[in-house]
């Protein structure tokens, strides 16, 4: 009986490289293995053919994201997470990836990582898919080794993140010397950013948030952790032109992934101003729960705002809030109005916050009240007249804006 009836992967072996060459020499292809996060852990080297898509990950050790994405959209990741059979994937030319098969790596219900294999020749046959699959039950151990200790750094690297997130580390030289120890490279600008969950984050959760953190390439996340509802990430700003804009991009695209790949939704993203000294990472955080309690406070209003830059005169406003509750200070020009449609049944209260919502744009606003401008502007002269409102005074504006916000609120 020949090689290829028996099982060919009971050997032992040295080295992950070593194992992906043996797959390659069975199944006469070339052959990657990646980790649950698609980071490349070895690949076959005794044969030249490939695609650009097998190139692009060996150059940079994970698979490029736009494949990433791709795989997701047409369906082969979602069937590699449930099933543990092999997988045909046709050729998608815009990506660069050409005929293969996959292969998840299983321990009992969680997914260690994926075996790849590239048909370039000839179309696997029902003897090489039983044989990936052997080979899949034979790598099992040696990714498991793997897991272990990127889980003891990860614990380590967790406990960092928290001791400068409470003030406990301060000391720059210390800072930099715990950054050397994990291996990681210490970032000069960074960010906080936090995403709150409507519930505690549960392990099945974690690993989806590992999964999109890990697969990401725009930003940088040297240390994340999870505590009880909210994932709290340290992210790098370094080289990036536009960092409140990418910080915004990628809020928003963790929450559509987590949304679309993982049906997990309701999830509220805040992110932190920009700073280089690491004594500031605690500042950073009191910013992103500001931001958070903002929006919970004003949900409309602040609905397209992440960052702690944007959120304008709204920073100020829990301030305000304790303010208002300690004094019986009243808006006059507020009150009258406010007097007036209780009387003649009118909304001007509601037409003046709609035209200070949108700068006082007259088409907008009115647009957004579904009336004519004429309306509007009619209505605007008995609010100015009414309430004593002068609109070319912008102080005045001001006020009556914030404390618009604040009577809305304090009305819940």
């Amino acid at each position: 009986m020949n090689n290829r009836c028996n099982d060919p992967f009971k050997t032992a072996f040295d080295s992950l490289d070593e194992y992906a060459d043996l797959i390659s020499q069975v199944l006469k292809c070339p052959v990657t293995i990646e980790d649950a996060n698609h980071r490349l852990l070895a690949y076959s080297t005794h044969d030249e053919r490939t695609d650009p898509a097998r190139i692009s990950t060996i150059i940079g050790r994970r698979v490029p994201e736009k494949v990433i994405n791709q795989l997701w959209k047409e369906g082969t990741i979602p069937a590699l997470l449930k099933t543990k059979d092999p997988i045909r994937v046709k050729n998608m030319d815009e990506i660069g990836l050409g005929n293969r098969v996959a292969i998840s790596i299983w321990k009992q219900e969680e997914v260690l990582g994926f075996i790849w294999a590239l048909e370039i020749n000839k179309s696997f046959t029902d003897e090489d898919f039983t044989l990936l699959k052997k080979a899949a039950e034979a790598v099992k151990n040696k990714l498991l080794q793997l897991q272990t200790r990127k889980n003891k750094k990860e614990e380590r690297s967790q406990e960092f993140f928290w001791k400068l997130l409470t003030g406990h580390l301060k000391n720059r030289e210390e800072i930099i010397e715990h950054f050397h120890a994990l291996q990681i490279t210490p970032v000069t600008s960074f960010a906080v950013l936090v995403f709150q969950f409507q519930e505690n984050i549960t392990s099945k959760e974690e690993q989806s948030i590992s999964y999109l953190l890990k697969t990401s390439q725009r930003l940088k996340i040297p240390l994340y952790t999870i505590d009880c509802n909210q994932l709290i990430l340290l992210t790098s700003t370094d080289y990036i032109d536009n960092p409140v804009q990418e910080l915004d991009y990628f809020c928003e695209n963790f929450v559509m992934k987590m949304k679309e790949r993982f049906k997990i939704n309701h999830i509220t993203p805040a992110s932190s101003s920009m700073y280089k000294d690491y004594e500031k990472i605690g500042k950073a955080y009191e910013e992103t729960l500001s931001v958070l309690s903002v929006k919970e406070k004003f949900p409309s209003e602040t609905a397209d705002i992440y960052n702690y830059q944007r959120l304008g005169i709204y920073q100020f406003f829990d301030h305000l809030l304790e303010k208002r509750k300690m004094s019986e200070y009243e808006n006059y020009s507020l009150k009258k109005l406010h007097e007036y449609d209780q009387k003649h049944h009118s909304n001007l209260v509601e037409t003046l916050e709609v035209f200070l919502n949108n700068d006082q744009n007259i088409h907008t606003a009115a647009k957004e009240l579904n009336v004519h401008a004429n309306t509007l502007n009619y209505r605007l002269k008995r609010i100015s007249e009414i309430g004593e409102i002068n609109f070319k005074d912008p102080n005045q504006k001001v006020m009556l804006f914030i404390d618009l916000k604040l009577e809305k609120y304090l009305e819940k």
